[in-house]
């Protein structure tokens, strides 16, 4: 039995403490004892630095953030999704995201931090950055597979709690909740917090999300196997109204408005957002301290290995806030020409895909590079999939095209904004007052016309069951928030695969009939350039050609590793559909 726990304890936890029983007695080698070392709240600091590497960001060959959407109907890979294929449909052994190494680190932490003396209202904010990553970590726990063991103190090869059973979705949930709730209480203000470092608006914010992810997953999954044990949909909601509307009423944070006729795009392109309110929280790149990214070899020069896809660009309003359905200021005629396409809509489009003319490169001495066609006669990352190229990320900057270092957002005040429009649309309460403090303050930033409480119908709304006003507010994020990673998680908690992606293939712009491109690209065209039978460009042609088989039953959550189901001696149930 001694090894069998042995066994649990560095698998279930992830968390190797050695083979020998005298070192179970022992700290684990990558923590630091705090009797020895923990005298001051400096010391509390290095220690939570390592979780600091936990937030995503611009990393590796590739466009960075922008790329985040690949698991969506946003952005059309080179690479089918699995997941959204459905193509898995055994069990994996192990599974590196099965992980309670973190967890287990910052349990260690708040069962030792009162060791250390000095600044106590220091202490407290330190304390505090540990419930939240604790809260943040339960919550990617939770988004993948669903209830989990919670397990919130160290524990050794004899714990009992090494055999815990998962936690309803709903009751994790709430555990959540009161972590970030004792962040809130401890964490200092932006204004008084050391900059780089968690503050209390970062773990409002991220309670805003947790409460609407939660609220709506119980909503749209109830009934179902995916469904909480008990509905607490409008808890949730709630919850993640008054996190959002006691960030908006301090009043700490704006939106980011530079005055020009392309501000959104410049929000994603600089390289110090320490001035700029509407992020909340972001990560520093640097060349010379040897810590840069890709993001300028990749955005927008070539097309980065994927393509925004047509159903994105089609759900961005035409200019006088109406659906292109219904507007007379939008014509389909405008589909085969990057140029058209943007006109007289909603400026964000033209700020997020590449339209000919755009600067790429600024040079000096040299004439600039421009935007003229999506790079197609490339490979691998150095293609485009779908005609629609992303410019939204792009950096035009020359000295930035092999080491880039723009600063990656990792939370920005528009999705608070969204969150609260949301979760009180959700709830019925939304008003007009309520939009014109959220989602048209982000409608006037770019000069589109304010989303009233009533819109106007759109014949081909995306969830024709769904109120108008709910769809509205459901594409205002889809459009203030595309490319930034957000998009898979709405799918999921909205149990939005029926209408979006079953059956469904990721199309591109319209090819046939475009004239320059159709004639630049003619001898691709049907090779590695397919279209269907209306001139899109179709990606997934021969990859998928029934479209994407997500499982309903089954591929909301992931399956629990076999090797967690034999360890737990029984105690873990398997997800919906994975059995």
């Amino acid at each position: 039995m001694k090894y069998t726990k042995f066994i649990a304890l560095t698998l279930i936890l992830a968390f190797s403490l050695g083979c020998s029983d005298d070192m179970l007695d022992k700290l684990p080698q990558d923590e630091i004892s705090p009797e020895a070392y923990w005298k001051t709240p400096n010391d509390l600091a290095l220690f939570l630095n390592q979780f600091y590497t936990s937030f995503p960001v611009h990393n590796g060959y590739n466009g960075g953030i922008f790329e985040f959407d690949n698991n969506s109907d946003n952005l059309a890979d080179i690479f089918v999704n699995n997941r959204l294929v459905g193509s898995t449909t055994s069990v994996p052994t192990s599974d590196g995201n099965w992980a309670y190494g973190s967890i287990r680190a910052v349990n260690f932490y708040l069962e030792n931090s009162a060791t250390a003396q000095g600044d106590a209202a220091l202490i407290d904010h330190y304390d505090g950055e540990a419930y939240f990553f604790r809260a943040m970590f339960y919550y990617n726990l939770l988004k993948r597979y669903g209830g989990v063991p919670y397990i919130d103190k160290t524990l050794t090869t004899n714990s009992p709690e090494l055999y815990s059973p998962r936690l309803a979705r709903n009751e994790l949930a709430t555990k959540i909740i009161e972590d970030l709730d004792m962040a809130i209480a401890k964490l200092k203000p932006r204004s008084s917090a050391e900059a780089f470092r968690v503050h209390k608006g970062i773990a409002l914010s991220l309670k805003s999300t947790v409460g609407l992810y939660e609220g709506t997953w119980e909503k749209y999954h109830n009934g179902t196997a995916f469904a909480a044990p008990v509905n607490e949909s409008e808890k949730f909601l709630q919850m993640a109204v008054d996190a959002a509307e006691t960030i908006i009423n301090n009043g700490e944070y704006t939106l980011y408005n530079n005055g020009t006729s392309k501000t959104y795009w410049d929000l994603f392109n600089k390289v110090d957002y320490s001035g700029v309110s509407e992020v909340m929280f972001w990560k520093k790149y640097s060349v010379s301290d040897g810590v840069s990214h890709y993001v300028g070899h990749y955005l927008p020069h070539t097309g980065s290995g994927t393509g925004v896809t047509k159903s994105l660009v089609d759900s961005y309003l035409a200019s006088d806030g109406q659906p292109i359905g219904v507007s007379p200021l939008y014509s389909s005629a405008q589909e085969n020409s990057l140029t058209n396409i943007v006109k007289n809509r909603d400026p964000r489009l033209a700020q997020t895909i590449a339209t000919p003319g755009d600067l790429l490169t600024e040079n000096s001495g040299v004439p600039n590079e421009l935007f003229t066609f999506p790079t197609f006669r490339g490979n691998n990352e150095i293609t485009n999939t779908t005609g629609f190229q992303i410019y939204k990320g792009g950096i035009t900057d020359n000295a930035q095209r092999t080491n880039s270092y723009t600063g990656a957002i990792i939370y920005r005040y528009a999705e608070v904004l969204l969150n609260f429009a949301e979760a009180k649309a959700e709830l019925g309460t939304l008003t007009q007052a309520d939009l014109d403090k959220s989602i048209n303050l982000l409608r006037a930033r770019v000069d589109m016309p304010a989303l009233n409480i009533a819109p106007v119908p759109d014949p081909n709304k995306a969830f024709p069951a769904l109120s108008d006003i709910i769809n509205e507010v459901r594409r205002e994020r889809r459009v203030e928030l595309a490319l930034e990673g957000k998009r898979f998680d709405d799918l999921m908690r909205w149990a939005a695969a029926d209408e979006l992606i079953v059956g469904k293939r990721l199309l591109g712009f319209k090819i046939i009939g475009s004239g320059a491109m159709e004639t630049e690209f003619s001898d691709l065209i049907g090779n590695s350039i397919l279209v269907n039978s209306q001139g899109y460009i179709d990606p997934y042609m021969n990859t998928i050609p029934t479209g994407f088989g997500f499982n309903l039953g089954r591929d909301y959550l992931s399956p629990i590793p076999t090797e967690q189901i034999v360890l737990s001696q029984g105690t873990l149930v398997q997800n919906p559909g994975w059995e």
